[in-house]
């Protein structure tokens, strides 16, 4: 398993980043199964939120820390602020008592990746450094980063964080996939886009992608005529995207491989420090994830997958 670097962690990142929103109280020896052969393949960057199954995901994964007793082994990526339905929370309150909710469920003294979910752009930047620098001084948090923020916003942190003397965000967690969205998913969600991407490259700012393989769309499972999957139809179906869906199956049977590897590559392939986000239920669908891992595309291959070169 490759690896990059973020700053202010000891231990790196892997490339294939476990998500665990379908981790809860109840499934926990699917929990221990999955996570196993998550490890198997050389992974140890768990991903998961406050939010995620009301709870039960932070909580399912601190049961399976403490029973493995492999807490210094694994980098913990969790999330919190997220608005609720009064709206926007990104502020020190709201960061504050989810943190510590969180590190009470993960049953652990420290995040070592924590993400605010959500972006407030009316909420100035300053705020927001300001706690989540208390939060690294108190050793509770020791990298941060945005989950769903623009890079005009990271960027204006990171001016703010070299004014004042600060620690400043250390990766970002927007959606980046082969397959561009139309849409967001959720409100307040961000995908990136090729203004994101130069900036990425430019800074080599670490960027850690959830829907990574755009929620199955290079499966196979889907064409234009199959619109069962109302989510899918509204976000990844369009032209630009079939014609994206093909060329990865090209380039997957020449290179031997399936068209979702082919979309895994192109994510983990990028010219700056890429992760993503996995959330494979077997061994098998696991196994695929790090095959595809394992690929490099060349950069004539990614300009041709997005569609900005005529022939690979």
């Amino acid at each position: 398993m490759k690896h990059i670097q973020i700053k202010g962690l000891d231990k790196p990142v892997s490339k294939l980043i476990m998500g665990s929103d379908f981790f809860r109280l109840d499934n926990g020896q699917e929990v221990s199964d999955i996570l196993g052969h998550y490890l198997s393949i050389g992974g140890n960057t768990i991903d998961t939120a406050f939010i995620y199954c009301g709870g039960q995901s932070e909580q399912a994964l601190g049961i399976w820390l403490d029973e493995m007793g492999n807490r210094d082994d694994i980098n913990i990526f969790t999330k919190g602020a997220h608005h609720d339905a009064s709206g926007p929370r990104v502020n020190a309150e709201a960061i504050r008592s989810d943190l510590f909710t969180s590190l009470e469920r993960l049953r652990t003294d420290y995040i070592d990746l924590y993400a605010l979910h959500r972006d407030d752009p009316t909420t100035p930047v300053g705020v927001i450094l300001e706690a989540l620098n208390e939060h690294v001084e108190a050793g509770r948090i020791r990298a941060f980063g945005g989950s769903n923020w623009t890079h005009e916003r990271l960027q204006e942190a990171a001016d703010y964080a070299e004014k004042h003397d600060l620690i400043g965000f250390s990766f970002s967690s927007p959606n980046l996939s082969l397959a561009k969205a139309n849409e967001p998913f959720w409100a307040g969600c961000v995908s990136t886009d090729e203004e994101a991407l130069r900036w990425h490259e430019a800074k080599q700012f670490p960027l850690l992608s959830w829907s990574s393989q755009a929620r199955g769309f290079f499966t196979g499972r889907f064409t234009p005529e199959n619109r069962d999957n109302a989510d899918l139809v509204r976000v990844f179906y369009s032209d630009e995207n079939w014609t994206r869906l093909r060329r990865a199956e090209q380039l997957a049977q020449e290179k031997g491989v399936s068209a979702i590897q082919i979309a895994l590559a192109y994510v983990l392939s990028q010219p700056f420090p890429a992760c993503a986000l996995i959330g494979p239920r077997s061994e098998a669908e696991m196994l695929s994830c790090r095959d595809g891992a394992q690929l490099v595309l060349t950069p004539q291959e990614l300009a041709w997958l997005d569609l900005t070169a005529a022939t690979v």
